[in-house]
């Protein structure tokens, strides 16, 4: 039986978990459009592959957690920038920024890699609730601005926002790519 490395046998198993997660993660960034093996994920983790199957059934049950782990962290983080911010033009000037820098941060790229997994299915079904839940608070900030059709108009904002996301992946700083969606939504956001 191998050696625990933790004060206790559940220590060790949460320590392992994690690492395993860590290792799922920064590989599915790494090469997004070649989800790993687990074979690929447990040489990262530094364990043999048939120890994998003690914390995760199979691969779809490994980047589920990842999956479950990462739009909670992303919605977080988009969240809080919006609550920091004034008005609701502000908001949503807040949520374009917070999913720029996310996208530069490298998120989105992880995003791609467990999109193009789950092809179908209920991971890929679980995927889209998750997703859908991101837009939210994007367009609650649209209803309390007074939009129109909210739904519509988070759309629209979506997609700039997705724009700037692919100039991101493609070389361009964040600062331009931040600045450039600003200027463009500024006018209906903030009347000026």
């Amino acid at each position: 039986m191998p050696k625990i490395q933790a004060a206790t046998v559940a220590e060790h198993r949460a320590t392992q978990r994690r690492t395993l997660l860590d290792a799922a993660r920064a590989l599915l960034a790494e090469k997004p459009a070649d989800p790993p093996t687990l074979a690929e994920v447990a040489a990262r983790a530094g364990l043999a592959r048939p120890s994998v199957y003690q914390y995760f059934a199979s691969r779809e049950d490994l980047f589920s957690v990842v999956l479950e782990e990462a739009f909670p962290r992303w919605s977080a983080r988009v969240s809080t920038e919006m609550e920091r911010a004034g008005g609701p033009g502000e908001k949503v000037l807040a949520y374009a920024r917070a999913n720029l820098e996310l996208v530069a941060e490298g998120e989105h790229t992880l995003a791609r890699s467990l999109a193009a997994f789950a092809a179908g299915g209920e991971f890929a079904d679980r995927s889209r609730v998750l997703h859908q839940q991101l837009g939210t608070p994007l367009t609650q900030a649209l209803t309390d601005l007074g939009a129109a059709d909210p739904a519509v108009t988070a759309q629209l904002i979506n997609a700039v926002v997705n724009a700037g996301s692919q100039l991101i992946e493609s070389g361009a700083t964040l600062d331009s790519t931040a600045a450039r969606v600003r200027e463009l939504l500024t006018p209906y956001l903030l009347g000026g």
